[in-house]
């Protein structure tokens, strides 16, 4: 009977574990050149949203500069924080830049030009955004964008606050 029981236990726990699932480890830069261990992304126990996009991307943009509208408010209710993934490749990476300055977008940018990043997180198009709570748990994955869509990702992310 013991032995039954701690069987169920380890099935649960392993259950649990993989619900919810971790971020996957893919070395990144930042636009300065730092390099990026991408499992250790965090924001001090709040949650955080990575959205994926590249500077031919018109729908991408669109998202990244609607949320930049809002995104002063969602910072003073969640705390949440942005990091924009680039996959624009090593021919097109000099161009990130000055998008980020044009749009005066106040994410944190990272540069992902072989699509490591995005392919180990199950995405296939962009724009693609993930949200992570703050214990580093993915807790949704979207893929494109529609205007207003920056409303569901806040409610997501409401959702799986701690509380």
């Amino acid at each position: 009977m013991r032995k039954c029981f701690l069987t169920t236990v380890i099935v649960l726990l392993a259950a649990c574990g993989m619900a919810q699932a971790q971020l996957p480890a893919v070395t990144l830069k930042t636009l300065d050149g730092t390099l990026v261990q991408t499992e250790t992304l965090s924001n001090d126990g709040k949650p955080f949203i990575i959205d994926f996009f590249a500077t031919w991307c018109k729908p991408c943009n669109r998202e990244l500069s609607a949320i930049a509208e809002v995104y002063d408010e969602w910072k003073d209710e969640t705390g949440v924080k942005i990091f924009a993934v680039s996959i624009d490749q090593a021919q097109n990476i000099n161009k990130v830049k000055p998008l980020v300055d044009q749009n005066e977008w106040e994410y944190e940018v990272l540069l992902d030009p072989n699509s490591e990043f995005l392919k180990a997180l199950g995405g296939q198009m962009i724009p693609f955004v993930v949200v992570v709570d703050g214990n580093g748990n993915i807790v949704a994955k979207h893929s494109g964008y529609t205007d207003g869509g920056e409303n569901e990702l806040i409610k997501e992310v409401h959702e799986h606050m701690a509380n």
